[in-house]
């Protein structure tokens, strides 16, 4: 289980969305409207879970579109072929391929692709995060208004919760220099390498935070729920339904953002 079996992965997965990128191919709704999947995201993810069990053929395999293949195995890829589907399909280049290896309940290495710009984001336990090889660390501003924001915004059946939810970005954006949103993983992989000073997503399935999860932590980021608890990645049939509220950013501005939450 090596960084560089990782890599390839995301680089063959990358392949393929590279080749739809900028076609017409079309999609289809999953659950709502702003729910779409494509041909590449079926197509990728089966190309990733091919590889993976052919190099580890007893280990379980969680992905969006295949759910979840329990093979009773303490280790566990979590993937998601294609994070930002929505702007993969519009011709916008801010997505990429995220996949995870889950040790009980434990991320032990991640990584996080985009293939547009060909940026690799990696990660292993205890070792560092790093962006096309070189080591990466999140931003060390502690000052709100210095900082960049991202606060991703989907679409709720319950009117209440998006009206929380502009509160929450009224809060934010009164506090930091500016706001900016891809709605995809480039959100958490800016916030690694300290681009963007936090990145706010509440929701979220187990695919779009498990990989991120690891790289902004060996990046120097905390990483809770929206009240500052940890996250549980543990696997299981039930939380392909679970939803994973996530707030990162370095260790002080998170402290101040969730002060400034709790107003």
């Amino acid at each position: 289980m090596t960084l560089e079996f990782l890599k390839s992965t995301l680089l063959t997965a990358g392949d393929i969305l590279r080749e739809g990128f900028g076609k017409n191919t079309g999609y289809s709704t999953k659950q709502d409207h702003s729910n779409i999947v494509t041909e590449y995201d079926f197509r990728t993810e089966a190309a990733i879970r091919k590889m993976i069990s052919d190099k580890y053929p007893s280990h379980n395999l969680l992905g969006e579109e295949r759910g979840f293949e329990n093979k009773n195995s303490r280790y566990t890829w979590i993937i998601d072929p294609l994070d930002g589907t929505s702007n993969f399909a519009a011709g916008i280049p801010w997505f990429g391929i995220l996949i995870a290896l889950i040790d009980g309940s434990e991320a032990i290495l991640g990584g996080s692709y985009l293939p547009i710009t060909n940026e690799m984001y990696l990660a292993e336990k205890g070792k560092g995060a790093t962006k096309n090889g070189v080591k990466i660390q999140c931003s060390s501003e502690t000052d709100l208004r210095n900082l960049l924001f991202c606060y991703s915004l989907d679409y709720s059946p319950d009117i209440n919760f998006t009206e929380s939810e502009v509160q929450i970005i009224k809060k934010l954006v009164n506090s930091c220099r500016n706001l900016r949103v891809t709605n995809s993983c480039v959100d958490f992989c800016y916030v690694a390498e300290g681009k963007i000073g936090l990145a706010v997503n509440q929701n979220m399935k187990i695919w779009d935070i498990a990989a991120p999860l690891i790289i902004l932590e060996e990046a120097g980021i905390r990483v809770t729920d929206m009240q500052g608890k940890k996250i549980d990645l543990s696997p299981s049939d039930k939380i392909l339904n679970t939803n994973y509220p996530s707030i990162a950013a370095n260790p002080v501005v998170h402290e101040k953002v969730l002060g400034l939450l709790r107003e």
